[in-house]
Formats: structure tokens, sequence, C-alpha cells
């Protein structure tokens, strides 16, 4: 796993400029994905000092979160990388926030039914998002250095990809999944061979899924899997979810 000291990069990012402390979040970038067929849009973190690296054995990590857009306006989690990066407690890395919603009706949510385990939107990241990004942005092209993030039904779909897609995110993370949607998904992990993937889970004790929370991670201990597991005296609400994002921003990518 690429977890090295990039210290070339970093002194790319603070050399000769001790403004250089925060990252660039693109504008909104469309995709049209023949697979799912019809169009998406996401928004790309890259970290300080990014632009003026030219490094190319400074391949960064990646983190892949649904509900980007929530992410984004609800959670900060831009600043939050630029503070995670800047105090030095994670590596440099780049952020991709994929919106669920239709890029040309905002109304439209699609995350009711795109993250219940659907093999197309799977496949839309395997065969053309993260082709996209590593052709555009100098990332690891390693499975070991890319995480997949949601919370509620995304977190729901970072389950699924456990299973799915284990051959493109080595890092599955969830706050707060909600997996009734897809109850044949607990049963696939009991009863199927342990996939090589690693977790973060974090969970509510208040109204937050929170038995079948416990039920899932029982599972999940069972097969010996790697596992960051937390709970937290919230609901299901960014109160809770807000100040785990630094967690999982360390468990995968921390020095």
């Amino acid at each position: 796993m690429l977890r090295f000291a990039l210290s070339s990069f970093l002194l790319l990012v603070f050399a000769g400029s001790a403004t250089a402390i925060e990252g660039t979040l693109s504008e909104n970038i469309r995709i049209e994905s023949a697979r799912l067929n019809y169009a998406l849009q996401y928004r790309v973190y890259t970290p300080p000092g990014y632009e003026r690296s030219h490094n190319k054995a400074s391949n960064l990590p990646t983190l892949y979160i649904t509900d980007g857009q929530g992410y984004i306006e609800n959670g900060k989690m831009d600043r939050v990388l630029d503070a995670q990066i800047r105090k030095g407690a994670i590596e440099p890395i780049i952020a991709i926030f994929v919106d669920s919603r239709n890029p040309d009706n905002l109304a439209e949510n699609r995350r009711n039914y795109q993250f219940f385990c659907v093999k197309e939107y799977a496949e839309f990241y395997r065969k053309e998002l993260v082709p996209v990004i590593s052709r555009n942005y100098r990332v690891s092209t390693s499975r070991e250095d890319r995480v997949i993030l949601g919370l509620s039904f995304g977190a729901l779909n970072s389950a699924c990809f456990g299973i799915m897609a284990h051959d493109v995110f080595e890092g599955i993370a969830m706050h707060s999944p909600a997996m009734h949607p897809v109850p044949s998904l607990l049963r696939a992990y009991n009863e199927e061979p342990r996939r090589p993937i690693k977790i973060f889970f974090s969970i509510g004790s208040r109204r937050d899924n929170t038995a079948a929370g416990r039920k899932f991670r029982k599972a999940l201990a069972a097969k010996d899997y790697e596992m960051f597991y937390k709970e937290v005296p919230f609901g299901h609400s960014w109160k809770n979810w807000r100040p785990l994002q630094d967690d999982v921003l360390r468990y995968f990518f921390g020095k």
C-alpha cells in the first residue's frame, strides 16, 4: 500500500509560499455515463500545491465520496481535508465528490435507487469514473489507494462496493449504513468468502439504524475483517457524521 511520505510533493507545497495552505475544489464536471445511460456530475479536490507539483512519482491516493454535494455543503469536507493535510495528520490526497442528483434537474436525487447495490452504478465507477480520474489527475492506480465513502444509503453503497467492487476499492468507509433496502447484503457478508477490504464503520447509538448496524458489525467481526468501528451518542444527522470525517481520513490516509 502506498503510504510513503511524499517529501518532494510537500516541499513544493510549502517552499516559498506561506499562503499555500488550501487545496482547490473544482467546479462541477459533467460525465455522460454509457453504463447508467444518464449524465452525472462531480467535483474534484486537489491538495495544496498540486498545480505546482509535476513529480510523476507522487501519484496520490483517492477518496471517492457519494452524496458528494452533501459532504461539501453540510460536512465542509474540503476544509477538513485542508486542515488534516496542513497539520500533517494525513498524506496529500485527491477527493472526488460525486453528486447524487440529476445535473439537469437538481430536485431529482437518484440516491434512493442507485445506491442499492446497483450493478450499473458499480460499473460506472469501475469502467468510467475511475479511469477518467486516472487519466486527468496524478493519482495512484492501485486499489489499495482508493477509498469509497458514504452515509446512510451512501454507506449502504459503500458496503455494496465491498462485495461488488473490491477489485477497485480496498477502502470501504460507512457512516450509519441503512441496510434495509438490500436485505441480501448482510447474508452475502455472512456466507460469501472474505473480501480483501479495509473498513471504517460508524453508527449513532440514538435512532440511527443502530440495531442493524451492530448486527452488521458482528458479521464483519466474525469474518475477521480489518475494521475501525465507532459508536457515537447521536442520531441520523450531520451532528453524528461531521465530527467523524477526520477519523475516516486518518484511518485510511494517516501517516
